[in-house]
């Protein structure tokens, strides 16, 4: 495997002081001793619950070929059997490094954020790129404080598009980290109301995403979503960033990257769109009007970056959607198959009504169409309203049996009142033996919660007790 870094560059980057002798080269940048691979360097950052420092003696180990570690906590850690970078602040020195690794690479470089679809735009745009060069693209939802400068690092100097996903729960979070991306192409998916309970309104959510326009490189290009309600406030921040480009997806009149057709099937779509002068039609693998509006924002990003927009289009025939974010499972009951969305990774208000949709859509061949949910979270006091508020989507939705769990989703109980058939419980656990013993043949059941709410748990434990032919169409 070619080196990542030399530990020479590695220290003239952080302004460490090195440690031993140090190895020619680094194969990896890991912060986890769990997933780190021998010869990469070990960074040991401090975070919420675990302090990496105590992990050192698990990372020599696992063959690290050096560790980053902080002065005041070198003395603590006894005799190193490797090479030691010593900085002050183990993370300030890994945002150093991707600052570096930013500085040193000619990739055209995309960011992504949004209320929703963050990750599945970087996954579509990860695919997408891969028809015109070298992609390089964050881990899972790698998008915090920690997770955009550890992606940056790794970041190979041949890489020709490299795209980050920034997220944030408080105003003033991308700032930061976007000023580190510098990205020639910022992405903004929806506006909705995710971590609510942190702001006032959509507006105030709105203007803390659009400072992903304040790190966009000069003569950069902006590119949101025309269809969103807060197109205006994006727009003007983009240009009060100094961003003269700024581009709109979607179906509305005057989208750039403009939706001319769309034929929604129960396990992929197939549209035509308007990108870059030329009419582009495309099949996309995982199904769902959301899932149409992302891609229309992937064609976008792959025609401003110079990308082959007609091999974009192609890829998209492989798009599957990821664990948790409407992965499908069919697994086996003893009377025939049923079908399992799982959605249970993330929820607010848009994404609950569009994973709804999505089951409307679905297929249940002799069976029903049975939605698991669960909290949103960080909805503050905006929940009772939030979650009272998705019966009218309940009601308009094909959906014939509702399981709901969690202390907010009483809200949305109690708004059904008797007119739908509702099983509630306190804990989503308590639901398990319920849908166990009430699935059936032909059902197609979506599982829906905020990560926190544990329902993948749910997911896990109907695969384990109905094992099948494993992922579905659209599912990855």
């Amino acid at each position: 495997m070619s080196a990542l870094w030399t530990g020479a560059a590695m220290v003239a980057a952080m302004g460490g002081r090195p440690l031993g002798h140090l190895p020619e080269g680094v194969t990896g940048i890991s912060i986890d001793t769990r997933t780190l691979a021998s010869g990469e360097a070990f960074f040991a950052i401090k975070g919420d619950k675990f302090d990496g420092h105590d992990f050192a003696t698990a990372a020599m180990a696992a063959g690290a070929g050096l560790m980053v570690i902080a002065e005041d906590r070198l003395a603590s850690l006894g005799r190193l059997t490797i090479p030691v970078i010593v900085v002050e602040d183990v993370l300030h020195a890994l945002e150093l490094l991707g600052a570096a690794a930013r500085a040193r690479s000619k990739a055209k470089v995309i960011a992504v954020t949004g209320s929703a679809g963050k990750t599945s735009t970087k996954e579509a745009l990860r695919l997408a790129l891969s028809r015109s060069g070298k992609v390089h693209a964050a881990e899972k939802s790698f998008n915090n404080h920690w997770g955009v400068p550890l992606t940056l690092a790794r970041m190979p100097q041949d890489t020709d598009f490299a795209v980050y996903e920034i997220g944030m729960n408080h105003p003033g979070e991308i700032r930061p980290l976007v000023k580190l991306v510098q990205p020639h192409i910022a992405i903004v998916t929806l506006i909705a109301a995710a971590h609510l309970g942190h702001f006032h309104s959509l507006d105030d959510i709105a203007r803390a995403k659009g400072e992903i326009f304040e790190g966009v490189t000069a003569d950069g290009h902006a590119l949101v979503n025309r269809d969103d309600h807060r197109w205006g406030i994006l727009e003007k921040l983009a240009k009060e960033a100094g961003i003269q480009h700024v581009h709109g997806f979607g179906e509305h009149s005057r989208a750039t990257y403009k939706l001319l057709q769309c034929d929604l099937h129960p396990d992929y779509s197939t549209i035509a769109a308007r990108i870059g002068g030329d009419e582009v039609v495309a099949r996309i693998g995982a199904p769902g009007r959301h899932v149409v509006q992302n891609v229309l924002a992937v064609l976008g990003a792959a025609h401003l970056a110079g990308a082959d927009v007609a091999g974009a289009a192609d890829a998209m025939a492989s798009l599957k959607a990821e664990r948790g974010r409407g992965a499908r499972l069919t697994l086996s009951h003893p009377d025939g198959p049923f079908l399992v969305i799982d959605e249970s990774y993330n929820a607010n208000p848009a994404s609950m009504k569009a994973a709804i949709d999505l089951l409307s859509n679905s297929e249940a061949p002799g069976g029903r169409r049975i939605a698991v949910l669960g909290d949103m979270l960080e909805l503050g006091s905006h929940s009772a309203r939030l979650h009272s508020a998705l019966a009218e989507v309940i009601r308009e939705s094909r959906i014939e049996r509702l399981y709901l769990a969690g202390a907010e989703m009483s809200a949305l109980r109690d708004e059904l009142g008797s007119e739908f058939p509702v099983e509630y419980r306190e804990k989503g656990e308590e639901l398990l033996p319920l849908l166990v013993s009430g699935v059936g043949a032909g059902d197609a059941i979506m599982i829906k919660s905020s990560n926190g709410i544990g329902f993948s748990r749910i997911v896990d434990a109907l695969a384990a007790r109905f094992p099948g032919s494993g992922v579905g169409p659209g599912g990855d």
